[in-house]
């Protein structure tokens, strides 16, 4: 055999062993299509990475001092104490009533473990030290933690009303807490508008100066009679038993009669001096959902329910849903209104819908394109190659641990049109191979592979180098756009491994170059099928209801093929697509010819020349924007209300009714509502006064109870939902009707922030 022959009939040893091997390639295909399936199903699912940044809080709880005091006392020392670490780029701190938070930022080469041992190691240093508060007797105990964003934000509320005691709800709500505090995926559920009970001892002070009992007396008086104990053991046949002292009180009551003091004989009961009350502690949150029938605010007591970082929202919400199902059913009374609002899943839902959407339309498309140029049976190959690439690429992502959020679905999408490529130059070669040299299958496959895999593996590897660097995007940006890059070199891997692998192992054992017809018979036989199938699974499938869609619609798509498609494709390949090869050839030829070839590169190099110099003097400008992250429509419409510190809370309750009130008359205008009263554009809308009410972008996961506060949350229904209206305007219209209206008031409007960290 000559070099010459070799080069022609040249092999590529690893496709030609997937080929010999056929039954193995079929186990492997199963195996990645299970495994994708199944990484498909079970990824946790969220909106945005978890991004860890390099930022270290030190929170202090320090009750009843003022904000000035708690500044000197503890911010100032621990700030000058953190001063002196090294790798620290920044120090910020917020002193307020009660609470110090002090947030230190490191260089982006320390570990959050490393910069929150340092701290640590620092802070315990400081509160050693003799000059550091106290309080009940105790030091203050700085609380360090690192923070997540997606934490501190609600997935969504759950919100209990009814015509019952407050007290009432609040043992539903704790029920519903508790079992939802069970689920592996949620961190904390808190409870807004209910408070705790305490007990109140009211001193009469006359009758303690008259008894001689000072107030010292008293509270040593309930330290002590309020006190379970060890008394030690006993043995008794045999037997070592402990011995408990059991004197914590059940009741208030219970109260009346403890010795305060005892002189000669003479014994002063608490009764003698003190009225002593069980009431509700003083009142630090208030939460409403809006009533869609009252046109305003309800109160309710409602649930906070924050997930884990990395936990699986939607299957988090669908587990909530179901508990809260449940106990309406079994174990709440009837008449008791539980909903929910403000629920986040609902958009990553979409999300991942819409990327399951996008590969279905992919696959239609494209075999539709390729079935004009190579037939029907031969285009299923390619298309056969977006699936399983994209389950096999599934299958990587979630082997590294990595999470179905937006990053991942926009390089999936936009991997998508490229993954086809490789699958496309191997079917067409092979086909090439077959039709034009008269190869068998096998052979063809062989050679054509050989032919072209360097090609595509050269060609793959130059476009997944092209967003290779933004993998090496330093600092918290480049976190979070890792995802992409790594993302589509995965996807770009995959399609690779399918066209090499799979593609020739199903295109040496199946390719035909006769589009033959189908007998009717045979089409009848598995149209029928698919049909029936598919319209059971539709209306008995649940969940899989979408796959019987499918079904349904892939028969259908026989019968079209069969009478239009295919008369279509013939015609064209016989009559239209050797025009084009015959004009392209002409233009190719032309534009080679003598001095057209310098004229037709200098031309490409001017127009590369004017379109760089045309944009960049249009963005010096003005007149293209440049963007960092696209400007997102809200999903979420907030209003902040902030008083001044100290101000009272029910100051800032009566504050935030007003702004209720004037928001929930625009976000139910007559525009977004129909006949039927229905509001196609806002789904849900609470507000929350004091604690819960502060914002977790600025206040760093705070559990002051921030009484100058208060939040309305608006959460807008999904995209195809809103009947072309736009949040927005809805948006800029909240913002118009509040400026200026309320003096003395810090009053912003903000959307969901989504996207990477500021």
């Amino acid at each position: 055999m000559t070099n010459q022959q070799k080069k022609v009939n040249k092999e590529f040893p690893i496709a030609s062993w997937a080929i010999n091997n056929k039954t193995t390639m079929y186990v492997l295909m199963l195996v990645i299509f299970s495994l994708g399936l199944s990484a498909f199903l079970t990824m946790p699912r969220e909106s945005f990475p978890e991004i860890k940044e390099t930022k270290i809080y030190i929170s202090s709880l320090f009750p009843g001092n003022t904000a000035e005091d708690v500044e000197k006392l503890i911010t100032d020392p621990l700030e000058d104490k953190l001063k002196t670490l090294s790798g620290v780029v920044d120090i910020t701190s917020t002193s307020q009533e009660d609470y110090s938070m002090v947030t230190v930022e490191f260089e982006e080469g320390i570990s959050v473990e490393t910069a929150k041992q340092k701290v640590k190691d620092e802070v315990d240093s400081e509160v050693s030290s003799e000059d550091w508060p106290t309080f009940n007797g105790a030091k203050v105990d700085p609380n360090i933690f690192e923070l997540s964003i997606s934490e501190e934000v609600a997935i969504l509320n759950i919100n209990i009303s009814g015509d019952y005691p407050v007290e009432k709800l609040k043992e539903f709500g704790e029920y519903l807490q508790d079992e939802i505090e069970d689920l592996p995926e949620i961190k904390k559920v808190d409870i807004r508008g209910a408070e705790d009970k305490e007990v109140e001892v009211a001193v009469d002070i006359y009758k303690m100066m008259a008894a001689r009992v000072s107030f010292g007396d008293i509270i040593n008086a309930i330290n002590n009679g309020n006190l379970t104990m060890s008394a030690g053991n006993l043995v008794a046949s045999g037997q070592r038993r402990t011995i408990r002292i059991v004197g914590e009180i059940e009741k208030p009551s219970q109260l009346e009669n403890f010795v305060v003091k005892s002189e000669n004989g003479n014994s002063i009961y608490l009764k003698d001096i003190a009225q002593i009350f069980f009431k509700d502690k003083e009142k630090t949150t208030y939460a409403r959902e809006y009533d869609s029938s009252l046109k305003k605010g309800t109160p309710v007591v409602m649930l906070d329910v924050k997930k884990r970082a990395g936990q699986n929202m939607v299957r988090a919400a669908e587990q909530i849903q179901e508990i809260v199902e449940d106990t309406k059913a079994k174990i709440f009374p009837p008449n008791l209104k539980v909903t929910i609002s403000n629920d986040q899943s609902s958009k990553t839902i979409g999300q991942v819908d819409d990327i399951v959407n996008n590969i279905i339309f992919g696959v239609i498309l494209v075999v539709m394109v390729l079935m004009f140029f190579l037939g029907f049976k031969n285009a299923l190959f390619v298309g056969f190659a977006i699936p399983m690439s994209m389950f096999m690429s599934l299958m990587i992502l979630n082997a590294m641990g990595y999470t179905m959020n937006t990053m991942i679905l926009f390089g999936l999408i936009m991997g998508l049109g490229m993954l086809v490529d490789n699958g496309i130059v191997v079917v067409e070669n092979v086909y090439r191979l077959m039709d034009e040299e008269g190869m068998s299958r096998i052979e063809a496959a062989k050679k054509g592979i050989g032919e072209i895999a360097f090609p595509i593996i050269i060609s793959t590897l130059t476009t997944v180098a092209a967003f290779l660097p933004l993998g090496f995007w330093p600092g918290v940006m480049g976190q979070f756009m890792i995802y992409f890059p790594v993302t589509l070199s995965v996807v770009l891997g995959s399609s690779l491994f399918v066209a090499i692998f799979f593609n020739s192992v199903m295109v040496s054992q199946l390719m035909t170059t006769e589009d033959k017809n189908m007998p009717l018979n045979r089409i009848i036989t598995i149209t029928s099928i698919l049909a029936l199938i598919g319209i059971l699974i539709y209306f008995f499938g649940g969940s899989s209801g979408a796959l019987g869609t499918i079904m349904v619609f892939t028969a259908i798509m026989f019968w079209v093929y069969r009478f239009a498609l295919r008369p279509m494709a013939n015609r064209f390949q016989n009559i239209v697509l050797p025009r084009w090869e015959r004009f392209y050839e002409g233009m190719i030829r032309g534009a080679l010819k003598g001095w057209r070839s310098i004229a037709v590169s200098l031309g490409t190099l001017v127009l590369l020349v004017i379109s760089i110099s045309g944009f960049i003097t249009s963005s010096k400008s003005g007149r293209t924007e440049v963007e960092f992250f696209p400007d997102n429509k809200p999903n979420q419409i907030i209003v902040y209300i902030e008083y001044p510190e100290g101000t009272d809370i029910e100051k800032t309750n009566e504050i935030t009714k007003a702004v209720e009130d004037q928001v929930y008359g625009i976000l139910n205008d007559s525009e977004y509502v129909d006949d039927k009263g229905y509001n196609f554009l806002v789904e849900s809308a609470v507000s929350q006064v004091g604690a819960g009410a502060g914002n977790p972008q600025t206040d760093g996961g705070s559990s002051a109870r921030m009484p100058h506060k208060g939040k309305i949350t608006a959460t807008m229904r999904e995209f195809k939902f809103r009947r072309g209206a736009k949040s927005e305007e809805l948006q800029a219209k909240v913002q118009e009707a509040l400026k200026d209206v309320y003096p003395g008031v810090s009053i912003s409007v903000e959307k969901d922030a989504v996207g990477p960290p500021a």
